[in-house]
């Protein structure tokens, strides 16, 4: 993303050594609460890797267009729901 009006490299020297700690911290937190998220929810995985693996397979052009319709599909709940079960006979 950068070259589009955002930074292209943070400086975080400008931050005095505590507000580094504190964004350390905040960073830490913050990736132990996504993925305890994430293991309490699998079904993103599922989602996920459905969408991409369609647009790998697919290749649309117009991939905002793709992701709409991908995941506006009526039936994406009970795709998503057989899939979880054939993913929890795996384990």
């Amino acid at each position: 993303m950068a070259g589009q009006g955002g930074l292209t490299k943070l400086d975080v020297d400008v931050l005095s050594t505590e507000q580094q700690e504190k964004l350390r911290e905040f960073k830490v937190k913050t990736r132990i609460d996504n993925e305890s998220y994430l293991r309490s929810h699998p079904e993103v995985d599922v989602l996920i890797g459905d969408f991409l693996r369609d647009v790998l397979l697919k290749r649309p052009s117009d991939i905002r267009e793709f992701a709409a319709d991908h995941f506006n599909n009526p039936d994406l709940q009970v795709v998503t729901g057989s899939k979880m079960e054939g993913k929890n006979d795996e384990d």
